[in-house]
């Protein structure tokens, strides 16, 4: 029951977020094309204001992105920033140790500037580097336009605004929200079933491999995963800041859940997930070596 409590107020926390997402696109797309509401999201602010986002410990917002994403509203590289900024319930737990715990007080404001240098950087850099793609994929959503219905405005033919603008992203909203719940449902099973002792005891393996480990933990999409690797850094030092680190920028919250719904972009789902864990393996051993070297939040 406290399994079933716990999804189901995780997905109730997420669902006002998926609705306003769903009301956004609807009024983006009205009286325009899908290119001019792309042109709207993707100005050079963009990963800056996506890494700045998802600074806000609620990984609603990732999910705002994932939705914003696979609407074709904002590139790769500002939904990369955005994941690497969100840190789900990490920050709560820091703020509310703090008072007693001189190392979470410390780790507080280090996480947020790690955090937020690392995901504008690699924004930036990934938009950078598909360039080329991002300026090939318009011509192509014209000519989908020419053949979607959706795309072109004309499915909303004899419906009232209400319609439009609320229950049909309601609907939406609903289906999204209750797969996001299943999700929630059984990892949160998975995870009361092996212990969440039991997995932060695991992690321990030195400065070049936790990173691989909490890595590999932050990539799973449920505020247990972050959970897990804050309160393993914070009760007793189990693991290093540079760890920690490590497996809070994988874990991108529920927002990778939405991308894994989309079954015909499994490729791309793929690239996305390697690129998390790969930048946040290499971010955590980094810190682990300047950390240590420097005897700081170790």
């Amino acid at each position: 029951m406290e399994v079933f409590l716990d999804a189901l107020k995780d997905t109730a926390l997420v669902f006002p977020f998926i609705l306003i997402i769903y009301i956004l696109i609807e009024l983006l797309e009205r009286g325009t094309n899908i290119t001019k509401s792309r042109k709207a999201l993707q100005g050079p602010l963009a990963p800056l204001l996506g890494a700045a986002t998802g600074i806000v410990p609620q990984c609603g917002f990732s999910v705002m992105a994932a939705k914003l994403y696979e609407s074709g509203l904002i590139r790769t590289g500002t939904i990369i920033a955005v994941f690497l900024a969100t840190s789900d319930e990490a920050l709560v737990i820091l703020l509310a140790n703090s008072p007693t715990n001189g190392l979470a007080a410390q780790a507080i404001l280090p996480l947020i500037l790690v955090k937020l240098i690392v995901a504008i950087i690699a924004g930036y850099a990934i938009n950078f580097l598909l360039r080329d793609k991002a300026a090939e994929s318009a011509p192509a959503e014209q000519e989908e336009c020419r053949h979607s219905a959706y795309s072109c405005g004309r499915e909303r033919e004899g419906k009232s605004h209400l319609r439009i603008y609320f229950v049909d992203p309601l609907i939406h909203s609903l289906k999204i929200t209750s797969y996001i719940f299943i999700v929630n449902l059984v990892l949160g099973y998975i995870i009361a079933a092996v212990g969440e002792e039991n997995i932060a005891s695991g992690i321990v393996g030195g400065m070049y491999v936790e990173p691989l480990i909490t890595a590999a933990i932050g990539l799973i999409p449920n505020c247990a995963s972050s959970t897990i690797i804050t309160g393993a850094f914070v009760n007793g030092g189990m693991i290093s800041f540079g760890s920690c680190i490590a497996g809070l920028c994988t874990n991108a919250g529920l927002g990778l859940v939405v991308l894994l719904r989309n079954t015909k972009k499994i490729k791309r789902n793929v690239l996305i997930i390697v690129t998390l864990y790969a930048i946040g393996v290499v971010v955590g051993i980094l810190l682990n070596v300047v950390c240590s070297a420097y005897g700081w939040l170790m």
